[in-house]
């Protein structure tokens, strides 16, 4: 081939390349192609060619574009809709691991309330089946007054309700057990004509026929089942602030941020290119300023979750508190029989009959110790297979509430790492393709968002504020009711959402939203907890919320267009 012949080749295909290329520059095919594909609005708002001589707010630049005024509002829409359900996205294993837990703890609380119900009712039917017919009234309202409490249903106090159930049991074990052969026998249904069925009930406490027994068994459920009501609000506050933060709003400086940084880029004709990393994390530290200033109370919250967790299965053990109640009333009614002639004397003295002494089963059955461990339950009581299943769920829901413990202070990384930002040889700075993003970085938190040269952050949102002082309130309420609970001597605010704004590129800002997780209190630091007043008079202002977590699914699209290189537009 002749030397003329290449070059004029040469010539034409650079002629042609030419030609593509500004084709290519000054068409919007591929504009409209993305805007379809993510259905961002109706495809005859994309013009054509790039123009001018259009007037826009966010995406201004000195050449052509392809954007239109109509284009920017649904590209604001569309930012508003992809993030909100994003944020949605990963919250929502948070908010189911809390809401499904919650159910999951009262569904295995009571199951072990009816189960202990079963198994001392087995006691009256097979050791004091005389008793059986008149007490179990009074079994059934000790179980529902223990459930209602552990529900936080009602004004129920734990030692009250088992003293009176103690206080029925009296007149029962005094005249069918310890003195059988006494004439006046008591009706546990007596609506009050006998005096001295009255008198045994009034005067239970001062008599003492069973010994200590009614006052430890008091002791024992009023801290377990403290602690398992305790637990069931903190998840239900837990659930509140999900519910709360989950629909906290976007501000207009954030959308035009968000368009900025995820649609300008189209309107020059790049829809394949991404944002860089370090300027995605600013647009979003800026944007979830206020949620990430939940940080703090929200991790010591999780800490909260994990030390009651902990006493339920550990310190006050809920399982062994109940199971031990058939324990505990056998062997008060053993003690009443030891010590009946005591007994007897006493009640003579101040309700003033006179009893058959010489009847009086002194010493029939000598105290045992009959508490018997989970392992020794009989499988023939209705329920035994729940023992065990609290230690289970206890295991199950600490590895998983651990994972969310800085949930607000990376929530700005995650959504980055996801699907906006990018390490690549070439990313979207907001104003042009370049190799690396220079800006200064911020770091999480309102007042950091001062030097945020992507963002401005005019104020914390009053709606998640409110959030945050409620969350430190409650944090602050159960450490008075149940001192030790949630507490750290030495609190690492690594990562507080609470930063100074004074950071610098020095500062390691780039991974301020990371934290480090202290390990929960032990079982032995945890056992030092002591009741100061009942719980029901804790003032806790939250309502308690649904359970529901409906899940928001994200859709993530991913646009595939035409291969080879796309050409900013000049």
């Amino acid at each position: 081939m002749s030397r003329v012949n290449v070059s004029w080749i040469i010539a034409v295909l650079a002629v042609e390349l030419a030609t593509l290329s500004a084709a290519r520059a000054h068409s919007c095919h591929e504009v409209k192609t993305a805007f379809q594909v993510r259905q961002i609005g109706q495809l005859k708002w994309v013009p054509e060619t790039p123009a001018t001589d259009v007037d826009l707010s966010v995406c201004k630049h000195a050449g052509p574009s392809c954007c239109t005024r109509r284009m920017e509002e649904s590209y604001r829409a569309a930012v508003l809709r992809d993030t909100t359900q994003n944020i949605r996205a990963y919250s929502f294993e948070l908010k189911y691991v809390i809401s499904a837990h919650a159910t999951a703890f009262q569904d295995v609380f009571q199951s072990l309330i009816s189960f202990s119900q079963n198994h001392l009712t087995s006691l009256f039917e097979t050791t004091y089946s005389s008793l059986m017919s008149s007490i179990s009234p009074h079994i059934v309202c000790l179980f529902t007054d223990l459930s209602r409490f552990l529900q936080g249903t009602g004004n129920v106090s734990v030692e009250t309700a088992v003293h009176c159930f103690f206080d029925s049991l009296f007149p029962l074990v005094h005249t069918r057990i310890v003195n059988p052969g006494m004439a006046a026998s008591i009706d546990a249904d007596t609506s009050g004509d006998n005096q001295l069925g009255d008198c045994l009930r009034m005067t239970r406490q001062d008599v003492n026929p069973f010994g200590s027994h009614p006052k430890v068994m008091a002791k024992v459920l009023a801290d377990a089942l403290r602690a398992g009501r305790v637990l069931s609000l903190a998840l239900a506050v837990g659930s509140e602030v999900m519910n709360i933060t989950e629909a906290a709003e976007l501000s207009k400086e954030c959308t035009r941020a968000l368009v900025r940084m995820q649609y300008c880029s189209h309107c020059r004709g790049l829809t394949l290119i991404r944002a860089c990393n370090g300027y995605c994390l600013n647009v979003m530290r800026g944007c979830l300023a206020s949620l990430s200033e939940l940080h703090n109370p929200w991790r010591q919250y999780v800490t909260v979750l994990q030390d009651l967790s902990h006493m339920v299965v550990g310190a006050h053990n809920l399982e062994l508190a109940l199971l031990g109640i058939r324990g505990q009333v056998e062997e008060a009614i053993l003690y009443a029989q030891l010590h009946g002639p005591t007994v007897t004397a006493t009640v003579d003295k101040v309700c003033g009959h006179s009893s058959n002494s010489s009847s009086s089963t002194v010493g029939t059955f000598p105290p045992t110790s009959v508490t018997p461990p989970p392992a020794n339950i009989s499988q023939d009581v209705p329920g035994a297979d729940t023992i065990g299943m609290l230690a289970d769920l206890h295991r199950e829901f600490t590895a998983y509430i651990s994972r969310y413990k800085s949930f607000f202070a990376i929530l700005p990384e995650t959504l980055c790492e996801g699907e906006m930002g990018v390490d690549d040889i070439t990313c979207w700075s907001g104003d042009d393709v370049v190799k690396s993003y220079t800006a200064r970085m911020v770091g999480n938190g309102v007042r950091a968002q001062r030097q945020n040269p992507e963002v401005r952050v005019r104020s914390a949102d009053p709606v998640l504020m409110d959030v945050k002082k409620k969350l430190e309130l409650f944090n602050m309420e159960i450490q008075e009711v149940m001192p030790g609970v949630g507490h750290r001597e030495s609190w690492d605010d690594t990562g507080s959402g609470e930063s100074s704004g004074e950071c610098d590129d020095e500062d390691g800002c780039e991974g301020s939203g990371e934290s480090v997780a202290s390990p929960s209190l032990t079982e032995a630091d945890v056992s030092k907890t002591t009741e100061k007043v009942p719980f029901h008079d804790l003032p806790i202002t939250w309502n308690n919320p649904s359970a529901d977590a409906s899940l928001s699914t994200a859709s993530f699209i991913i646009i595939i267009l035409a291969l080879g290189l796309q050409l900013p537009f000049i």
